[in-house]
């Protein structure tokens, strides 16, 4: 098996998703990374899910479109995801592409935590 390229913990019902990788930009770590993400919900049965950002500082388009899928398996599911921690420069390439309208996205894991 390839790298794991997220850390999965529990709090509570909430299963929080860290990503291990700083730059998330290859084809192929985006790949393992989406099949990883879409594990959680396919296979775990995961509903509610927090995606942590801290530490990410940057996110290739591929990998956006990768988040979107992911976001759209989750609402399938009948499932609730939400995202925080993302760096100021992530943000804004979200604000641009509207992307913030589309994603619950909250400053820190706490608030993330408080509104499921």
């Amino acid at each position: 098996m390839a790298t794991q390229r997220i850390d999965v913990t529990k709090t509570g019902d909430v299963s929080v998703v860290r990503f291990r990788d700083r730059k998330i930009l290859d084809e192929t770590a985006i790949q393992e990374l989406g099949a990883e993400l879409f594990a959680l919900v396919e296979i775990d049965n995961r509903k509610t899910i927090l995606l942590d950002f801290e530490g990410v500082e940057f996110l290739s388009s591929a990998a956006l479109g990768k988040l979107i899928t992911f976001d759209r398996k989750v609402k399938t599911s009948k499932g609730r995801l939400k995202m925080c921690g993302i760096a100021p420069g992530i943000l804004e390439v979200f604000q641009v592409t509207k992307l913030n309208k589309v994603f619950d996205i909250r400053p820190d894991a706490a608030e993330a935590l408080a509104a499921f």
